[in-house]
């Protein structure tokens, strides 16, 4: 049996890795899950909260730096919540970044599992997406460069792809299509798309989990995000519109893979091209669950370390120096979730723990520039108090949309943090935070 050990983790990544890290966290929101905001707002309603979405991030990316790089530690978010309000601060963060890692991948898995079955319809969906956490749990075992390596190759493939569907589409691009019954549902439709907004950028600040795992993460961490969030917009906001132009976004906003789906309408459901593209398409999504089985399994591990889950997920594999139990761990969950629910429920699970990290986070930076003026900042928020103030104002207005059109998703998620805080004070574990 190997042994293990409580030791640190292995300073291994470079700015690309981490840029392949930001990027494939995400990438995979540009291939499916975004198309189900057409299905509450329309195409124009839809680009009003992408625009929105994408402000809120861009802001939220540039003061989030200051944190990371100022507190370059594996939990990210629990340990910038932790270090600014102490033990309840750390459980918040903890408990809504924990959700975020481990239903994303689920998602993922589902979309895996979709393109699968729509290039050879005899495979299950299931099938390949509990295969999938199988494969990709002993990918990461590994070793964290030799897990880097691997997302910075399928993440510049999965970006190639997209370029070269976005210059396929473009020509093809229909304005009367795209505005044709753009705001059925009028603003409260705005409001509604806003968690599916979300999943274009979703996860990006998991290169957070890494932070322990960087060379000079001082300087390497700010370059990796921005290069990453530029990226990122770009992408979306072209992915969206070509797309959005191609046909009825009736017929596009309720399955898993509309990418290959408007390939289809263009080119034909058994073009070669269209085949060629779905399969293809498989490397974003790939890059995309690697990297949140890489975020899900540092949180775990960075958890248990502080004490806020079981010790035994806090160990480190000798031989590779990965979080082994963690990354076991987290797959489970993520099967069972697979079970439980749909995609556009897990999305919008997802979204409501991003934007319940995204606030304490930001909170967090005020009460840190406060509590500790004199700590170290490598990377300084520009324009403060201005970016992380917005990126509070709408992760709020984001929060609220979704509990408003989400009421028993949400109950399901307050109810958990409850009883977490519950089972936390009765246990005494507070006293030794």
């Amino acid at each position: 049996m190997t042994s293990v050990q409580s030791a640190s983790l292995k300073k291994v990544l470079k700015p690309i890795h981490l840029w392949a890290i930001a990027v494939g966290l995400v990438i995979s929101g540009e291939y499916f899950g975004w198309n189900y905001g057409w299905g509450v707002s329309g195409t124009i309603g839809f680009l009003i909260a992408t625009l929105v979405v994408t402000v809120m991030y861009v802001t939220f990316i540039f003061s989030f730096t200051e944190l990371t790089t100022s507190i370059p530690q594996a939990g990210g978010p629990f340990s910038y919540a932790h270090r600014a309000f102490g033990w309840w601060g750390g459980l918040i963060a903890g408990y809504a970044t924990l959700v975020e890692f481990l239903v994303t991948p689920t998602a993922i898995a589902f979309a895996l599992g979709s393109y699968s079955h729509f290039l050879y319809p005899q495979l299950e969906v299931l099938h390949v997406a509990f295969g999938c956490y199988l494969i990709f749990i002993v990918i990461n075992l590994l070793g964290i460069k030799e897990s880097a390596t691997f997302s910075l190759v399928v993440t510049l493939l999965a970006v190639a792809e997209l370029l070269i569907y976005i210059g396929i589409i473009a020509p093809h691009f229909s304005y009367e299509t795209y505005v044709t019954d753009p705001m059925p549902f009028g603003w409260p439709g705005v409001f509604a798309a806003l968690p599916f907004a979300i999943w274009f950028y979703l996860a990006i600040e998991g290169v957070a989990m890494v932070a322990e795992e960087v060379e000079d993460p001082r300087r390497t961490i700010s370059r990796g995000y921005i290069y990453g969030i530029l990226t990122l917009v770009v992408l979306a906001l072209a992915v969206m519109v070509v797309t959005g132009g191609i046909a009825p976004w009736q017929s596009l906003s309720e399955i898993d893979y509309p990418l290959p789906a408007a390939l289809g309408i263009v080119l034909g459901r058994d073009s070669g091209l269209t085949q060629l593209f779905a399969s293809l398409g498989l490397f974003g999504l790939i890059a995309s669950f690697h990297g949140t089985v890489i975020g899900y399994s540092r949180q775990i591990f960075a958890l248990a370390r502080s004490g806020y889950l079981p010790s035994v997920l806090g160990q480190v594999n000798a031989r590779f120096q990965t979080p082994h139990w963690a990354l076991i761990a987290g797959g489970v969950a993520g099967c069972a979730a697979l079970l439980l629910g749909t995609t556009d429920q897990v999305i919008i699970l997802a979204a409501l723990g991003a934007v319940v990290m995204y606030m304490i986070s930001m909170a967090a930076l005020f009460a840190l520039r406060r509590k500790e003026p004199a700590l170290e900042r490598p990377f300084e928020v520009p324009a403060y108090p201005y970016f992380p103030a917005v990126a509070l104002l709408l992760s709020g207005v984001c929060l609220i949309a979704i509990i408003y059109y989400n009421i028993a998703l949400s109950l399901w998620f307050f109810g958990g943090l409850a009883f977490v805080t519950l089972l936390f004070i009765l246990t005494g574990r507070q006293k030794t935070h």
